[in-house]
């Protein structure tokens, strides 16, 4: 069965850094694209980031291009998000999601709270 879990959310100051991590299991992972999703307080999902699964191209939603960082490990079946220069806008629930090879997400993860604040 496909799994997705995320790691590494907590509580980060404005400005700060933090680090999340998707642990996939239970298919192909080096052949799907894989997604970072995210819902603020009281609003909709927000499309975050993605990464294919080939040459590893990156894509960012404007709201974090330049302050976050994707990257995929297919060693060990992971993909990450680096977060910099953290907002207050940034607190979320942060969700890992893998692609169909459709362009649907058909498998997401539990989701990872952030919240940014001093």
């Amino acid at each position: 069965q496909v799994q997705l879990v995320e790691s590494g959310g907590g509580l980060v100051q404005p400005g700060g850094s933090l680090k999340l991590s998707c642990a996939a299991a239970g298919f192909a992972f080096s052949d799907y694209w894989m997604y970072w999703v995210r819902q603020p307080p009281g609003k909709g999902l927000e499309w975050v980031s993605a990464i294919d699964h080939g040459a590893g191209k990156t894509y960012y939603a404007d709201s974090v291009k330049g302050r976050f960082t994707i990257s995929r490990d297919s060693a060990k079946n992971t993909v990450n998000l680096e977060m910099h220069s953290v907002k207050s806008e940034d607190t979320a629930v942060y969700y890992c999601a893998k692609e169909n090879g459709g362009m649907a997400l058909d498998y997401w993860g539990q989701g990872a709270q952030v919240t940014v604040s001093s």
